[in-house]
């Protein structure tokens, strides 16, 4: 063929992106925040500096910045000379992030039908089968009650949505947001109840996507999220030491204290 130049034998050469490695502060932030989302470090709970850098073989310093960061995420409370805890969960952030995560995966559902709809339509069903496949495996995890299963494969659901959509990013955004929100649906997801409802919502919203109707995709996801937390105040009457603002906030539960390992869990 004409303008490819042959390489000599021997004289392959690979081209690789160089390898960085994670700074020990994003390491750390990325095991606490996963923690504390988790509910594995309870709100209340008290950090302490000098036991996470033990934990990882650290200086302070990528522990202070790590902390600093889970702070500007409101995840964290920093106390000069008293201390450091989990930041108790704000009614007002959950509000602000379901706003925006209403918006975002509205409009990301209905991208996602739309490409579905472009597509020819033989090749829909390989389309849909991420979608599809997140809600098999929150199905399994429902019936085995595996709470921790379930919440992957309810985030995976969302994620293969923004992907469809053309618009992978999205769901990076709003995970970044829902922190709190994630917090207070781990306090719903023993209801059997809530799991089922859930697994009957997705089901709802893939269904409409597979149809490639955008505004009955956009409708049941609306209706989705407007369901996720059953009762804000239910939640805060039931787990008083858990929330920020909320009349006769009760202290955290004891037992619930500072970080001894990695990670948390």
């Amino acid at each position: 063929m004409t303008g490819l130049r042959r390489i000599p034998a021997g004289r392959e050469t690979v081209r690789r992106e160089p390898l960085r490695a994670v700074p020990a502060s994003a390491r750390i932030h990325t095991a606490l925040r996963d923690a504390i989302v988790a509910m594995s470090l309870a709100p209340g709970s008290a950090l302490q500096e000098k036991q996470i850098a033990l934990a990882y073989g650290v200086s302070r310093t990528p522990v202070r910045e790590a902390i600093l960061k889970l702070a500007d995420e409101r995840l964290v409370d920093v106390f000069p000379q008293h201390g450091t805890f989990v930041s108790r969960i704000s009614v007002e952030a959950v509000r602000d992030a379901m706003v925006i995560r209403s918006a975002l995966e509205r409009a990301g559902v209905r991208a996602a039908a739309e490409a579905v709809a472009a597509a020819p339509a033989a090749d829909r069903p390989a389309l849909m089968e991420p979608i599809r496949s997140a809600i098999r495996r929150q199905r399994i995890a429902h019936d085995s009650a595996a709470l921790a299963d379930f919440h992957a494969a309810d985030e995976d659901f969302h994620q293969a949505i923004a992907e469809l959509a053309g618009h992978p990013n999205l769901w990076r955004v709003i995970r970044q947001e829902k922190a709190h929100v994630d917090r207070c649906r781990l306090l719903a997801l023993p209801s059997p109840h809530r799991r089922a409802a859930a697994i009957a919502e997705h089901t709802t919203v893939a269904d409409a996507i597979a149809s490639t109707d955008a505004d009955k995709a956009e409708a049941a996801m609306a209706a989705h999220l407007g369901r996720l937390i059953p009762s804000l105040d239910d939640l805060a009457a039931a787990h008083p030491g858990y929330f920020a603002d909320w009349p006769d906030r009760a202290p955290a539960p004891a037992g619930s204290g500072g970080l001894t390992g990695a990670g948390g869990r």
